[in-house]
């Protein structure tokens, strides 16, 4: 062969292999899953195009372009370890250029009627068993009619009679006037299907109930036995959820046994654009791997996932500390180097995004995880998996938007962190929960606990609370956690319905924390609380404006409990310390506190001089450390703040929370929010 026949020879080589080397696929709405799945022949479902991958050579990659436009899921969509790439070869479903494509759990119900104020439609058949509990008119959720509207009312007593080991009947006393603006206007055949929204502590208990004694203003309900540490008592709040005669507030809706919804409008809103969407599956993507054949090298890029489902079963639904038996509606499983970049999981009754068992250095990032019933986002497990091939580690949380949660289960999380190692939660807006916004640790004490290496950084953490539940934080942490650093983060805005509502909150066995450059300010109960743990370390932070306190320690332990160094502590009203300030075994030093409300500054009654003479706050000092405009929450530095003195280095906030181009940021920081307390 001479030179230049061997050298086309090599040219059409070179040109196979390219070709071979990368596939690419189309989705379109108007494609069809009888096509070829070219760009002039599309397929109509991302399920057709994972079916064609499946089939095809494994030594390629593998590009599916989704279409702008909106997509009907008739079931989630579902990749399992034979839908893999390689290191080598990834598969990738993705959004074309400028493309939103919206995938859709839900189904669209006919065009409203008016009838006066009110709009009507008819639920199709398929939609009744059971009857829907959520509804999204236009881009927003509408609410299950209720009462009362805003607020909760408080109960007036319980009383629980054993059924059996578990169970139990609780009989619970309402308000005459609360139970005459409720259930003394129930309708025929509504008891069914009315709930009881419960707020006990941190948790919630959701039932239906069984029985309405009118004479004595009660209800009864079945269920398991509270716990004795966190029962239903007079002092829960609750609401009363799905009847009739609730619907009485813009923004409320409700089904009859007919199927005729009946919708109260918000102002503004026109009949002609109000679509109207019932959420029909539960989850809208699974990754279901195996131990032996995890989802691996799959990315998932720009898409949209809207209008997932949520159903209260007849037994109800159970207290459970961040809700932690709920699913996802992105649901992960043995998965390793999967990737959710660029996209949106929406409008859905459970959690968002649940990276749960077996998942392993994949990636969520610059995702808008909203309007969940649940929480946004969750890593690991409740339990601890002795296989290593059944361990959640190494997940990667960054630069996403994580608000308007806990719609249907107020005590879920924004973030949570189970039993899992070497996680990153970086750059996050997490807002907008009824309860804590990180959690890290799934051990109440000093037992295994597989949270370690976990860094939490640059977050912006805010608005959580709204005075329903207690005992919660910006962060909460539990157990054993060598390792973990939380630094950098902005807390603020979190208001607790009785105690609790804290900043930084190191909870049972909270252990080798290091808590470093976090910005607090505006919470209930304070800056920072440990109710027990062991060598935590709160250093260079600031923390500012608690309502009640700014710190608290509570347990008391034979061990060193914590060390408090370099910090400032800037506040205008409340005690500086609460708990058992004077047993609990700390280390202190270095410390700044002000009180800008001119009254002395005191430890426990002491004098700094006196706190200082019994071992305390060595080389601490009260002094304003000049902040630029602490009102206005402008904590910068002066250059002769004598804070510097102490060793305090001043740190950044403007890179915290998410990052990127202006419209990502500006959704972040544009958002409104609710006061967390009454002004």
């Amino acid at each position: 062969m001479n030179i230049t026949l061997l050298s086309r020879a090599m040219l059409l080589v070179t040109l196979m292999t390219s070709f071979s080397s990368a596939a690419d696929w189309y989705v379109s709405p108007i494609g069809s899953d009888d096509a070829v799945g070219a760009k002039d022949s599309p397929f109509a479902s991302l399920t057709k195009a994972r079916d064609r991958i499946r089939a095809a050579s494994k030594d390629q990659s593998h590009t599916v372009w989704v279409a702008d436009g909106n997509y009907v899921l008739s079931e989630p969509f579902l990749l399992t370890g034979q839908d893999s790439g390689t290191q080598e070869h990834r598969i990738v479903y993705r959004a074309m250029e400028g493309a939103t494509p919206t995938f859709s759990g839900g189904t669209t119900l006919a065009a409203w009627q008016q009838e006066g104020e009110r709009w009507t439609t008819t639920l199709p058949e398929e939609l009744r068993d059971p009857m829907p509990e959520q509804l999204i008119v236009g881009t927003q959720a509408a609410t299950l009619a209720r009462e009362p509207d805003e607020g909760l009312f408080t109960m007036a007593g319980v009383q629980e009679e054993p059924t059996s080991d578990h169970l139990a009947k609780q009989t619970i006393q309402l308000d005459p006037q609360d139970f005459a603006a409720t259930l003394g206007l129930l309708g025929a055949n509504e008891l069914s299907r009315v709930q009881l929204l419960a707020f006990h502590k941190w948790d919630n208990t959701r039932r239906h109930l069984d029985q309405i004694e009118f004479d004595d203003h009660a209800v009864v309900t079945h269920g398991r036995k509270m716990k004795s540490w966190n029962p239903l008592d007079g002092n829960s709040q609750y609401r009363i959820e799905n009847f009739a005669a609730a619907l009485d507030s813009p923004g409320e809706w409700y089904a009859d046994v007919s199927g005729k919804l009946t919708y109260l409008p918000r102002p503004g809103e026109k009949i002609e654009n109000g679509q109207a969407i019932v959420p029909r599956l539960k989850q809208l993507v699974v990754l279901r791997g195996e131990p032996e054949q995890p989802v691996q090298y799959v990315e998932l890029r720009g898409l949209r996932f809207l209008h997932g489902r949520w159903t209260t079963p007849t037994e109800g639904v159970e207290p459970s500390q961040a809700a932690s038996p709920i699913e996802a509606a992105m649901q992960i499983d043995f998965a390793k180097n999967v990737t959710i970049r660029d996209c949106e999981v929406g409008h859905v009754g459970i959690y968002g995004v649940w990276f749960r068992q077996g998942c392993q250095h994949c990636r969520l990032e610059r995702t808008w995880v909203h309007d969940t019933g649940a929480g946004g986002v969750r890593i690991g497990e409740t339990q601890i998996r002795r296989d290593q091939k059944q361990r959640t580690h190494h997940i990667t949380v960054d630069n996403n938007i994580l608000n308007r949660g806990g719609r249907i289960f107020p005590c879920a999380v924004g973030a949570w962190i189970g039993h899992s190692s070497d996680n990153v939660l970086s750059h996050n807006e997490i807002a907008d929960y009824f309860y804590t916004g990180i959690s890290v640790g799934w051990r109440w004490g000093y037992a295994e606990s597989l949270a370690k290496r976990n860094t939490i950084t640059k977050n912006h953490v805010h608005h959580l609370g709204y005075g329903v539940l207690s005992d919660m934080g910006g962060i909460y942490t539990l157990g054993p956690s060598e390792g973990t650093v939380v630094r950098g983060n902005i807390f603020h805005d979190i208001h607790a319905y009785s105690y609790g509502g804290w900043g930084l909150y190191t909870d049972e066995g909270s252990s080798d924390i290091l808590f470093e450059n976090n910005l607090v300010y505006r919470t209930k109960t304070g800056g920072f609380h440990q109710h027990y743990g062991k060598d935590n370390i709160v250093r260079n932070n600031i923390l500012a404006f608690g309502m009640l306190y700014q710190l608290q320690a509570t347990r008391v332990e034979e061990h060193r409990s914590f060390v408090l160094e370099k910090n400032i502590i800037f506040y205008d009203e409340g005690e500086l310390l609460q708990g058992n300030w004077d047993r609990v075994k700390f280390a202190s030093s270095n410390n700044c506190y002000f009180d800008a409300s001119e009254r002395p500054v005191t430890f426990k009654g002491k004098t700094l001089k006196q706190w200082q003479a019994e071992g305390h706050e060595q080389d601490s000092i009260v002094a304003d450390p000049k902040f630029a405009d602490a009102e206005h929450f402008d904590f910068t530095l002066a250059e002769d703040s004598p804070a510097r003195k102490l060793g305090f280095q001043p740190f950044v906030t403007e890179d915290v929370g998410v990052y990127g181009d202006a419209s990502w940021v500006n959704k972040a920081r544009s958002t409104k929010y609710l006061p967390v307390r009454p002004e």
